[in-house]
Formats: C-alpha cells, structure tokens, sequence
C-alpha cells in the first residue's frame, strides 16, 4: 500500500508553479512575486535631520550663495530707489496736510514754476486763494491792492510779497499792525514752502510750485 502522506510530500515537491508566479529556470523554484520583488533600495531609509534641506517642494536649489547675494543687492537698490522716490515725493507734498482741501491740493499741483499760492487760513475770507505770479504783489485795504483785505486791522498799504526768480519773499510796509512770518514780526523774510504769513487777522499760508521744490531738492 502506498502511503497518502508519502504521495502528499512527493506531489507537493513536484506541484506545479501557479501562472502568476514564474519558476525560475535555474533552481526549478517559484520566482518572488511583483509585490516580493520590489528592490530594497526603495523602501524608505532613515533621515538624517541634519541633511534635511530647508528648500520648499519643488524649489530648484541654488548652486552656490550668489542667488542670496543677488536678491540682497535687489533689496538694497529698491530700497535706495523707494528712498528716493520717497524724498521727491515728499518735497513735492510738503506742507500739504489734512487741513488742504482737494481742489486746494489741485490748485498747488498745479503750480507753474516761478509761481506760488497763497490761501487764507484764518480771516473773514478763509479759504480765499491768491496766486502769485508776479515780482512785485501788493497787500492792503487799499481797493487798488493786488490782494485786497477788507479789514481794520489791516493798513491801506502794509505789506508786499516778492518775487526774485524761483524765490519769494514778503516785506512789511510799515504797518501799524505789523506783518508776521511763522509768528514773529518781520520787517523782510524769505518765504519757505508752507510758511505762515500774518497781516492783520488774516493768517495765509505760502505754497511753493511743486516743480520748482522738486527741482531744488534734485540739485
């Protein structure tokens, strides 16, 4: 009689290989899998924190440190750039602040060189303009004044704004009241951009042609 279990080990050493695992030709034995033969080298490794890249996803890395130096050269040139922008700009806007109106700001912006505006902060006319374009602009209650100021307190001929250039300058006339520049009484001063001018009540202030603050602050 043959033994079962004898047949069973002889038919398990000769079982054929099933079709979707190759024999190997050599050893006669069943080929490893697909899924056995994925190659070891990728399977995940252990990092090394320390060689860990700090570069985003997907970033190219940058072969020596000249992209860093590069991008600190572009910041320090917009930089100066911005700066300078920043300058002309303010030179252009000086003294306008929050008490201009935007038809006031038009009108300053608007400025031919060798020009310059004068608008009535305080006063009976508050808020009137007058531009000076002129070398020689008389300020009085005289009705025959450039820039008449109906008031008593202001002399029939008390003070003249003057022009040399680009340049303005204001003269007292020997009023009775006096005329101020910045708050203190003036007999002749040079007129800067935004200053203050006094005569009587009425307290104006001098704008400058933008294009004339822009060409002094370039020189």
């Amino acid at each position: 009689m043959v033994e079962l279990s004898g047949m069973n080990e002889s038919a398990k050493r000769n079982e054929p290989v099933p079709p979707d695992q190759p024999q190997n030709p050599t050893t006669g034995e069943a080929m490893p899998s697909k899924a056995q033969s994925t190659p070891a080298s990728s399977s995940p490794e252990p990092v090394n924190p320390d060689s860990v890249s700090s570069q985003p996803v997907g970033a190219t890395p940058a072969a020596d440190d000249t992209t860093g130096e590069s991008t600190t050269v572009h910041d320090m040139l917009s930089t100066d750039t911005t700066m300078n922008f920043s300058q002309e700009f303010a030179a252009q806007i000086a003294s306008i602040d929050s008490n201009v109106t935007a038809e006031e700001q038009e009108s300053i912006a608007a400025l031919p060189s060798g020009s310059a505006l004068l608008v009535v902060r305080r006063g009976p006319n508050a808020g009137a303009r007058f531009l000076l374009d002129a070398d020689l602009t008389s300020v009085g209650r005289h009705p025959n004044a450039d820039i008449f100021l109906d008031d008593v307190t202001v002399s029939r001929r008390h003070a003249e704004f003057l022009r040399n250039g680009t340049s303005f300058s204001v003269k007292d006339l020997g009023s009775l009241n006096g005329t101020y520049f910045d708050g203190e009484r003036i007999e002749t001063a040079a007129l800067s951009d935004g200053a203050e001018v006094q005569v009587g009540k009425f307290r104006l202030t001098f704008y400058a042609s933008r294009l004339d603050l822009a060409r002094a602050a370039s020189e």
